[in-house]
């Protein structure tokens, strides 16, 4: 990202008050003590294992001349801000208004700023609005899992960076002539008012699922989060685009209309106005038949799976409701590639099996993107699935019986361990494998690549291959240590190897 001139302004000038009416000149605004310059913006912040405020001393040291906290943190810091000179800012809600206060001060975004929220398809969506826009003419990105992306790039760590990150990086693309971007919302970005200070024209719902209950604890205030994309961050005169087809479709299709924002539903539902009517497969994608505002229209989509037409009518239905043609969006529709990493043609063997690599991480996402493979395939299917170490316990046993209920055979591997012991995971994973509904085979390869291999080498002519889990991700972590390991590239390899390329 380029340099930019240092910048300066007031904590009036941000919308901020300090207490007893103190000013102060800012220069930067920072989240973490580590990067407090002189004239920092100091965000104290609560979390959920330490206060943000055990850093206040520390960021004092090192220049910050003003602290933003709730009424716990300047509690705690106490000893470190009496007689400092510095300015406190104490918040309610101290997340929201570093959010609000990072967008002021990093500038204008670009013009045209939509989001989806969902469990599963996120990357997707935002990718194929990204890529609508561009076959318009438009110079546009997509904001998320991987990075930033199109007309402008930018690599980021997390699916929503914090807010000083996020809205530094949607300022800058508007510099470097961005007018529309996408963004995925992340319930921990939600939760975190991450969003917060982003100025959308719509907001898409794709859909709920299980994920992340090791950050929420429970199913309602998982939904609960991120349901604050359309009761907080939307404005009331915004576009929700709704997956009416979800379960939870209907309640939150409800939920915009009482706020007085317009509803455009997708799906096969009957309410849709973006109304899936009919899908044929193929070996290469699929034809899709749907209407709009009652008027059918039939687009040829290169992509494998079912629900990929839901991902691209709700992408379509995010670019009409922030203002574009829908004529010129429907046109858009066939020139839409596969997104990295996600059912994306890895490999195919001589025999015309082939390898796909996908996301999916989750039991309902493993469950449909097997499903979405059957259409395609004439002979068998079979699932390399892996699950995370540090991550949602519960939905491991549930990975293993989607896939053994859904695939021909299921190989059992490590995804990224971190610090768990990666032996116990696949027992988890095998658990629900051994105890699931239909599959003639299930083994246990803890070697990731080999796995791949034995899963390549299985293939018969008309069978495909599923390697769940990992999607885009280029490293494997292990403990501490990220290993290089992708697993596009691994399939290519072990094809090539097992047909004596290489």
């Amino acid at each position: 990202m380029a340099e930019q001139p240092e910048k300066h302004s007031s904590l009036a000038g941000l919308g901020l008050h300090a207490i007893g009416g103190r000013e102060a000149r800012i220069t930067s605004i920072a989240v973490d003590s580590r990067a407090v310059k002189p004239g920092a913006l100091f965000a104290a912040l609560p979390g959920s294992a330490t206060h943000g405020a055990a850093f206040i001393g520390k960021a004092i040291a090192s220049g910050a001349v003003a602290v933003l906290t709730d009424a716990e943190g300047a509690d705690l810091a106490r000893n470190d801000l009496d007689g400092s000179g510095v300015a406190v800012v104490v918040a309610q809600d101290p997340r929201q208004t570093l959010a609000q206060t990072a967008s002021l001060w990093s500038g204008a975004h670009p013009g045209i700023v939509v989001a989806v929220t969902g469990t599963n398809g996120k990357t997707s969506i935002s990718t194929f609005c990204r890529q609508i826009w561009e076959a318009m003419g438009l110079k546009a990105i997509n904001l998320g899992t991987t990075g930033v992306e199109g007309g402008w790039s930018y690599p980021l760590s997390h699916t929503t960076p914090e807010p000083v990150t996020l809205h530094r990086v949607l300022a800058e693309a508007a510099r470097e002539g961005v007018s529309h971007c996408a963004m995925e919302a992340s319930s921990h970005g939600l939760d975190q008012r991450r969003l917060d200070g982003v100025l959308l024209s719509a907001a898409g719902f794709a859909n709920f699922t299980q994920d992340h209950l090791d950050y929420h604890k429970t199913f309602e205030a998982y939904f609960e989060a991120k349901m604050g994309l359309f009761t907080r961050v939307l404005a009331e005169d915004g576009v929700a685009v709704v997956n009416l087809d979800d379960p939870k479709g209907d309640e939150v299709a409800s939920l915009c209309t009482v706020r007085g924002q317009e509803v455009i539903g997708v799906g096969r539902h009957p309410d849709a106005t973006l109304q899936i009517v009919g899908q044929r497969y193929d070996a290469q994608g699929q034809d899709l038949l749907f209407r709009w505002q009652g008027k059918r229209y039939q687009a040829r989509l290169n992509l494998i799976g079912g629900f990929q037409a839901e991902n691209v009518m709700l992408a379509a239905g995010l670019c009409i409701g922030a203002g574009a043609a829908a004529s010129d969006v429907i046109e858009a529709l066939p020139e839409l590639t596969t997104v990295r990493g996600r059912m994306e043609l890895a490999a195919t063997r001589d025999n015309g099996a082939t390898v796909f690599v996908d996301y999916a991480h989750t039991p309902d996402a493993i469950a449909t993107a097997l499903r979405a493979m059957r259409p395609h395939v004439m002979g068998r299917i079979i699932v390399i699935v892996g699950a995370g170490g540090d991550r949602d316990t519960t939905k491991r046993p549930l990975m293993g019986a989607a896939a053994a209920e859904h695939a021909d055979v299921v190989i059992v591997t490590d995804d990224n361990p971190r610090s768990e012991d990666p032996a116990s995971i696949r027992a988890a994973v095998m658990a629900g494998a051994l105890n699931g509904i239909g599959t003639p085979s299930v083994t246990e390869v803890g070697d990731r690549a080999e796995a791949i291999l034995r899963g390549v080498d299985m293939l018969g002519a008309g069978d495909a291959l599923l390697i769940a889990g990992k999607g885009h991700e280029s490293g494997q972590t292990v403990g501490d240590t990220v290993l290089p390991f992708d697993d596009v590239e691994q399939a290519s390899v072990a094809v090539a190897a097992l047909e004596g390329k290489i």
